[in-house]
């Protein structure tokens, strides 16, 4: 079948479970299976979802890779285990997210309540909550007026607490991400941050 890639992998027994009758890899197997074959970004996308339903945790993710080290994969379910994060709602926030801590700026927060005086303001995609600054993934849904005005009115009032948000469409990250770092790598130091060198997580070093 054109487009279809075939792995093929030895399989041991606690690799399999029986989900309704059907035998299936394990959660902590799948993840191993994907951080093998697909890139960080998109390895890092589906073990968020799993994450977030509770069908793994990080722990038990680090322990499988651990004990298989020499193994083909165990590294890179490590690294993609570093980058995920069960507060991601969504595939485009997850690959968002993942861009922008690949791109060397500080780990944001997922799904940031922002709370005035004991009260619920807004949540936030991605925020950096010592630096009030924040990124908000506009998604189709934003075709509806109703919500489009929600957000809208939800915005002024982050404004109003002093928030930077950056907002990221869906045409602005497949066109111009690279433009979008700098945007929010702008906020960040307007704020206060102040870049220092870390371990980078893609082959170049990076600064953040």
């Amino acid at each position: 079948m054109t487009g279809l890639r075939v792995h093929h992998g030895e399989i041991e027994p606690g690799d399999v479970v029986d989900r309704a009758g059907i035998l299936v890899t394990s959660p902590a197997r799948t993840c191993w299976d994907l951080a093998r074959w697909l890139d960080v970004v998109e390895a890092v996308v589906v073990i968020d979802g799993l994450l977030a339903r509770r069908l793994t945790d990080v722990a038990a993710l680090r322990e499988y890779a651990l004990a298989r080290a020499g193994r083909r994969g165990w590294r890179s379910l490590l690294r993609a285990v570093d980058l995920a994060d069960p507060g991601a709602e969504s595939p485009p926030e997850s690959r968002a997210r993942v861009r922008l801590v690949m791109a060397g700026l500080p780990r944001p927060c997922t799904q940031f309540v922002v709370a005035e005086a004991g009260r619920f303001v807004a949540r936030l995609d991605l925020a950096w909550p010592e630096f009030k600054v924040a990124v908000e993934y506009d998604g189709l849904w934003h075709d509806d007026p109703d919500q489009f005005h929600r957000d809208r009115r939800r915005l002024n009032r982050l404004l109003g607490e002093e928030w930077i948000v950056l907002h990221l469409t869906a045409r602005r990250f497949r066109e111009d991400f690279e433009g979008f770092v700098r945007e929010v790598r702008a906020a960040l130091r307007a704020r206060g941050h102040r870049a220092r060198w870390t371990p980078p997580h893609d082959r170049a070093a990076t600064w953040k």
